[in-house]
């Protein structure tokens, strides 16, 4: 009489024991805990849309205006690095031999471009290798290309890399033109089904590795390890959704072939040179196009690079005034170094804030958040903050959530 609802019950707790079973496993527990986080955040945002980024406060006295750059930097952004760049005759269509294709397990786009990267160059690891050193969370969003760097330099350190902003369509040809595999840094549309919620702009960042041009069909050849292998990306799409990113662009290579690079780049083989030329065609940018948002964020944080930061923040300002996409701050920071440094806490604390309505899981966030509340007073407030930051990252490379645990004695 009683058999079949016990058989029944007996069959649910077998089912619930094999799903526990199965989430035991660590790929499985690690995709389905953030299945979980992404109907969390959705739901999340159908109630309380994060809405757009705020605008600056009102500034009560005019920054001062730094005109001068430090003395430091005057030596090194005036002197001519040579060889000029290396002109040559470019062919119509260059394609290298793409690497094995990784598709990239969540947030990994970083470790998944420059995984396919070095395995150009005979490196044997996978992305999961890369993440385990600069992104252990698997809910940490952004990779920051210093990130990227590090473990090239300290887990194949016998590979160069360099990165620098400012690059452009026929720098990228000529790299590759001579076997160099680029990645760069630029803005991507989401997947409606990755959205944050009903009213999200689907606008990301995303890593490519870039690996053949083609004149004639005007387009770039990139691995996309969202999209797919060997995606055809027609020239102005690149540029345009290379520009919310100050055109960083990458380049991996062996130490005999750095005279050659350097030839390559001319004057922006040397960093400060480098930026100082993104300066002045990021400043210029902003008198042509005055209502180009990017040309005005990208000029605030060429000016962040010379510790110019109330200049910076005005130029943040403006760039804020014109509309950035939501998920602006979960991968750049600049402004708030500039708002901190210029003593505009209330704008940091904003800013922070809205980004941490956006994603909670970014330890460059929690850690400047975390520097405004301790410069408001809010001691207990700025440590819970800054221990967020380390659980989020506790390889932190640069130290940095450490050493502001140490402001309070921790």
């Amino acid at each position: 009489m009683f058999r079949r609802p016990r058989t029944i019950l007996i069959g649910l707790a077998g089912l619930v024991l094999l799903a526990f079973l199965i989430l035991q496993i660590p790929f499985v527990q690690s995709a389905a805990a953030w299945r979980f986080e992404k109907l969390g955040i959705y739901i999340h945002n159908s109630i309380d849309p994060v809405g757009p980024v705020p605008t600056a406060l009102p500034v009560t006295a005019a920054p001062a205006t730094n005109t001068v750059l430090p003395e430091a930097i005057k030596t090194t952004v005036t002197r001519t690095i040579e060889p000029t760049q290396t002109q040559f005759p470019l062919p119509a269509q260059v394609n290298l031999v793409p690497p094995p294709f990784e598709d990239q397990t969540a947030n990994n786009c970083g470790p998944a471009a420059l995984s396919m990267a070095l395995h150009m160059l005979g490196w044997e690891g996978s992305q999961a290798d890369i993440a385990a050193e600069i992104k252990p969370v698997t809910g940490d969003r952004n990779v920051n290309p210093e990130e990227l760097a590090y473990y090239v330099r300290n887990y194949a350190g016998w590979l160069n890399i360099e990165y620098r902003v400012a690059g452009n369509l026929t720098l990228l040809k000529r790299l590759l033109a001579l076997n160099y595999p680029v990645i760069i840094e630029g803005a991507s549309q989401l997947d409606p089904n990755d959205a944050l919620g009903p009213t999200d702009d689907l606008w990301d960042a995303h890593y490519l590795l870039i690996t053949g041009y083609d004149d004639a069909a005007q387009v770039f050849t990139a691995q996309d390890s969202y999209y797919g292998a060997n995606q055809q990306i027609p020239y102005a799409q690149l540029e345009a959704d290379w520009q919310p990113f100050n055109y960083l662009y990458m380049v991996l290579f062996l130490p005999e072939e750095t005279e050659e690079l350097k030839s390559i780049l001319g004057s922006d083989w040397d960093a400060a040179t480098n930026r100082q030329n993104a300066l002045a065609s990021s400043r210029a940018l902003t008198q042509t196009d005055q209502e180009n948002a990017y040309a005005w964020f990208n000029l605030g944080s060429n000016l962040v690079y010379f510790d110019r930061y109330e200049e910076a923040a005005v130029a943040y300002d403006r760039a804020r005034q014109l509309e950035l996409p939501l998920r602006m701050f979960r991968y750049q920071f600049g402004p708030f170094l500039a708002y901190f440094h210029a003593n505009r806490n209330d704008d940091l604390l904003v800013l922070t804030g809205y980004a941490l309505g956006v994603t909670d899981k970014s330890e460059e966030t929690w850690l400047w958040h975390g520097y405004g509340l301790y410069r408001k007073g809010e001691y207990d407030q700025a440590l819970a903050a800054w221990n967020k930051a380390q659980a989020i990252n506790p390889k932190f490379y640069d130290d940095q959530a450490r050493k502001a645990l140490a402001l309070l004695g921790q």
